[in-house]
């Protein structure tokens, strides 16, 4: 379970382990071992503090989960960021860094955790995309753009593996409230980052796992209003869903 120590992955660290899962718990800060805390009032829970964006990152988290010597059955790739603002003004390292923790990060782990599962003959893996997906997203390009390149990439690989006992879905949340919008630059000076009409992250992973324990391709969870904008998003032309979106997330003065 990546992207544990807040938002969405804590709680769907929560609903896993009242499922009954034990857990293996990852995040880049030491709030993770405050959450392996929380978890171990409900099940047998181990905290990885590890920097995801980076090769060593990925491996060091799949060396001390097979570690443990036991078989994947769930494995959620949540962790994951943004960076909003005008492309021409984010800075590189940011937008690289959306790219390294939110696609690279997630294709690498992906490629070790799909593996372990084969070999043990059946499993589940969630991969954590947006509503954000279905549309581009102006002054949070990178972000859009990995979120796309998730969804795209859990359908293609459920499709590759469905005849393997390994399920995969993809689970698209709308906005949520977790610290996103504050890591992003987003909380106080965008439309959507002021919204009160954001979804409870509890009720986002009862969704997600709900979904992902009967096999799903995917998940839109949360409000009616989610599900309207995925489906909008996904027939609206990219020239007429760009101006919309663009509205909710341009930094104002």
């Amino acid at each position: 379970m990546t992207g544990a120590s807040t938002g969405i992955g804590r709680a769907l660290a929560h609903e896993l382990a009242a499922r009954g899962h034990d857990l293996v718990v990852a995040a880049d800060e030491t709030r993770i071992e405050g959450v392996r805390g929380e978890l171990a009032e409900e099940t047998e829970a181990v905290a990885v503090q590890v920097d995801l964006s980076t090769h060593e990152g990925v491996e060091e988290l799949h060396r001390r989960t097979l570690a443990l010597g036991r078989p994947i059955a769930v494995a959620a790739l949540n962790a994951g960021i943004g960076t909003n603002g005008s492309f021409d003004q984010t800075s590189l390292e940011d937008d690289l860094r959306v790219v390294d923790l939110n696609v690279r990060s997630t294709v690498h782990l992906a490629k070790l955790v799909v593996r372990d599962i084969l070999d043990a003959g059946e499993g589940r893996l969630l991969i954590t995309s947006s509503i954000a997906a279905v549309s581009p997203g102006p002054y949070q390009a990178t972000y859009n753009a990995s979120k796309a390149f998730v969804h795209s990439f859990a359908e293609a690989i459920r499709h590759e593996l469905k005849d393997t006992g390994v399920s995969v879905t993809s689970l698209m949340p709308g906005p949520t409230d977790t610290d996103f919008f504050a890591r992003a630059g987003m909380e106080d000076d965008t439309r959507l980052g002021r919204t009160d009409l954001k979804d409870d992250p509890a009720e986002v992973a009862k969704d997600a796992i709900d979904g992902l324990l009967a096999g799903k391709a995917s998940v839109v969870s949360g409000s009616f209003l989610n599900r309207l904008q995925a489906e909008l998003g996904t027939h609206l032309p990219d020239a007429l869903a760009a101006p919309i979106l663009a509205r909710m997330v341009k930094p104002q003065d």
